[in-house]
């Protein structure tokens, strides 16, 4: 199966504006790109009448990607707090809408950074919290034609859906055309005995699918297995994209917050390239002859 090869604009810059996404769609659709992840960081840092057309003049596919960032949580937190990140996602699902997106992907469960110790019935007890605190969001994500996509994360940046199997878990009862699982391939590589059946696990509930390598660094440069990686993606039958997901360090914010401390490529743009390459070339090399 031939999927289109998509990129964040993380890759780059953040926080993304209507200036640097003229810049990297322009970049993007140059290096081969068919897809882009649009992150909404804070309302209003770009504008989706803008980026529509944008994307339009260079052919790219929108997906559009949400940030968990401090105070942004649906478990174990205020309820003003929980309303505001509710009104946030339902805000990401409006973007999406007007760029004509039909993933909205992202750790959508509490802070990326916040850890903390939990027993086997607190952990029931918020996945509960965390299903009541999603159902609205999903409703109006499906009223919109629009689905969720909720990644799971590494112990270093969550303590709360790490796994597929946690995921499925804690979301169970919403699955469905509202809402699924965003993989990446640097979580799973962390958290996954097995990197094939987790994605087997999420089967027909795998909405979106993120790449990079092992270390963050281009796709191909590492030890995950690619080839076996793309068969378990042919298993489940998933069409969608493949979204290349690294991070600049030239921006201290998303350096710490991604823990980019090194270079991961000789620049951003050759950790694209690369990547594209790569991926390309696998795909050829698959394709029926």
């Amino acid at each position: 199966m031939r999927r289109t090869i998509g990129v964040n604009t993380w890759v780059w810059t953040s926080p993304l504006d209507d200036a640097s996404l003229r810049e990297i769609a322009a970049k993007a659709a140059g290096l081969g790109f068919g897809a882009i992840e649009l992150p909404v960081e804070q309302p209003g840092d770009w504008s989706a009448d803008a980026a529509a057309d944008v994307l339009a003049e260079h052919g790219l596919a929108p997906v559009v990607v949400g940030a968990m960032g401090p105070g942004r949580n649906l478990v174990a937190a205020p309820g003003s707090e929980v309303v505001a990140t509710q009104n946030y996602l339902v805000h990401c699902v409006g973007v999406a809408e007007r760029l004509g997106a039909s993933i909205v992907a992202g750790p959508f469960t509490a802070s990326t950074g916040r850890t903390w110790r939990m027993d086997d019935v607190e952990r029931a007890e918020r996945y509960v919290e965390l299903r009541a605190s999603l159902a609205p969001v999903v409703r109006a994500a499906e009223r919109s034609g629009i689905r969720l996509a909720i990644e799971p994360l590494n112990r270093y940046e969550t303590s709360l859906v790490n796994t597929v199997d946690q995921a499925l878990e804690a979301l169970g009862p919403l699955l469905g055309p509202g809402l699924g699982l965003a993989l990446d391939s640097y979580h799973l590589n962390i958290e996954e005995k097995d990197i094939g059946a987790a994605v087997r696990a999420a089967g027909e509930h795998l909405a979106y699918v993120q790449v990079c390598g092992n270390d963050r660094g281009a796709v191909g440069d590492d030890h995950i297995d690619w080839p076996a990686f793309l068969d378990a993606l042919d298993d489940v039958g998933y069409d969608g994209p493949l979204g290349l997901e690294s991070f600049t360090g030239e921006n201290d914010t998303i350096a710490v917050a991604a823990s980019v401390w090194r270079p991961l490529a000789p620049s951003q743009d050759a950790l694209a390239e690369r990547s594209i390459r790569y991926l390309t070339a696998l795909q050829d090399e698959r394709e029926p002859r």
